[in-house]
């Protein structure tokens, strides 16, 4: 199994400084790790961010963990690596499926807020999908990410019929995203969840949020979301979330769920594993070594 990392801006010999731990780990874990070009993937030239990548004689498997990619990068990626006998352990149609909300909500609705999407952004394409929440909050992202810590200004939406309020929200939403804007808006029925603290530096509230990590279906790895608050000893109901694991179609992805002010547990979205951040105080060395025992026992 091999393992791909982003290379440094500054030295090309250097893994990417926010990834040397888990560099460092797969590595001392056994695994063959390599460096890439993300900055010359994502500007076309795959030929050049692969130039390091030797071909491989026979099939080999790989992961990648590094910067989120869209779909379309990710392909050029993916089929790049191909071409030399390398296959990530998920297809571009695996990779979206997670990354791209609209993507799997199907295979997560009734366990996750009620959710519209949209990729024209008209005011009156936006003003008939908020109106289908009548009065409740809500809340706004792309297909991929919020401006949570922009709470107030750009994701919490009070009251979803309050028309200029939300076209106000989704204005700012947008200038902040900018260029990074995955691909179209989407609007979550806001849920109460149960209250853990309020971050250092935005004051946004965190919640009670948990990152379950599923490697081929098995469950690898349970974090606490936040570095933030006092979670104590309860976790989510995991064998729940494993049988909804199985219906995912992905190998590697995660699930972040919270616990529901009212009780029980919802799921907040899930991931491409290859893409999705650990937790600043995650055992990187116990977490490739789980991913080593999952993968030799399939």
């Amino acid at each position: 199994m091999k393992i791909f990392f982003c290379d440094s801006v500054f030295d090309k010999k250097l893994v990417e400084p926010d990834y040397q731990n888990e560099f460092d780990s797969a590595k001392k874990c056994g695994f063959e790790t390599h460096l890439f070009s993300y900055e010359e993937t994502v500007d076309g030239d795959i030929n050049e961010a692969l130039k390091h990548i030797s071909n491989c004689d026979k099939k080999e498997f790989g992961i990648y963990r590094g910067w989120m990619m869209k779909p379309k990068i990710y392909e050029i990626f993916y089929n790049g690596l191909l071409k030399k006998n390398i296959q990530l352990i998920n297809n571009p149609a695996e990779y979206e499926h997670c990354h791209y909300l609209p993507s799997s909500y199907k295979k997560i609705a009734g366990e996750t807020p009620k959710s519209n999407w949209t990729k024209n952004l008209s005011e009156n394409s936006i003003i008939e999908l908020t109106n289908e929440f009548g009065d409740k909050p809500i809340i706004l992202k792309d297909f991929v990410k919020s401006e949570k810590h922009n709470w107030n200004e750009a994701c919490f939406i009070p009251k979803a019929s309050d028309n200029k309020n939300v076209i106000n929200t989704v204005n700012r939403f947008l200038e902040l995203r900018g260029d990074y804007l995955n691909e179209g808006i989407v609007f979550r029925e806001f849920e109460e969840l149960e209250f853990l603290t309020n971050h250092s530096q935005s004051g946004m509230p965190l919640t009670k949020e948990f990152r379950l990590v599923f490697l081929n279906k098995t469950l690898l790895q349970i974090y606490n979301y936040w570095d933030q608050g006092v979670y104590g000893n309860e976790k989510p109901d995991i064998d729940k979330f494993r049988q909804i694991a199985d219906r995912i179609d992905s190998n590697f992805f995660t699930m972040d769920v919270a616990k529901k002010k009212s009780g029980g547990w919802t799921i907040m979205e899930l991931g491409d594993g290859q893409v999705a951040g650990l937790p600043e105080n995650a055992d990187t060395t116990e977490y490739y070594e789980k991913i080593k025992t999952v993968y030799n026992n399939v």
